[in-house]
């Protein structure tokens, strides 16, 4: 299976960097199963950081990895209350969860507002589970030790728009 990684640099060896932004599902290495995604990831990274490319790195994992036992996993089917309340506890502390690799849907750049009333009270948690779930949600995969990172094999790399 091929997982997707966007940057603004290739990452051959991925690392788990620190990080000042509290992210969806806590510190950890993030890629996609979605070409599409990683590349407007990348972009998006582009332009945060006013670097001159944008970047998808290409892995190739065991079709096992998500099943082997000797990793603790943790997977969202859907965005449901259970989602929303991980993603909220991640985004709200640097509080870290045991889990080796997390998988679930990425709450992307227009669910913030919706997330962000949610935090303030204004919506309730069946509110604002309906109102993800009218947005597409792609996925996101996420890795959270040096152990589990070393399964990520570098298989390719490109440039988005040269």
């Amino acid at each position: 299976m091929k997982l997707f990684h966007g940057s603004t640099v290739m990452v051959n060896r991925p690392v788990i960097l620190k990080t000042q932004r509290l992210l969806d599902f806590g510190k950890g290495f993030y890629t996609t199963s979605n070409q599409n995604q990683a590349e407007r990831w990348a972009e998006i990274k582009k332009k945060r950081s006013q670097k001159k490319k944008a970047i998808v790195t290409i892995y190739q994992i065991s079709n096992h990895l998500f099943s082997n036992e000797k990793y603790k996993l943790k997977e969202f089917k859907r965005a449901d209350e259970e989602w929303l309340d991980f993603i909220f506890t991640n985004r709200k502390t640097y509080k870290e969860h045991t889990y080796d690799i997390v998988i679930g849907p990425v709450a992307n750049d227009t669910l913030y507002a919706t997330l962000s009333l949610f935090e303030a009270n204004i919506l309730t948690k069946k509110e604002t589970i309906k109102r993800l779930k009218t947005h597409k949600l792609f996925d996101q995969i996420s890795f959270h030790n040096k152990i589990v990172l070393n399964e990520l094999n570098f298989f390719d790399t490109y440039e988005i728009g040269k």
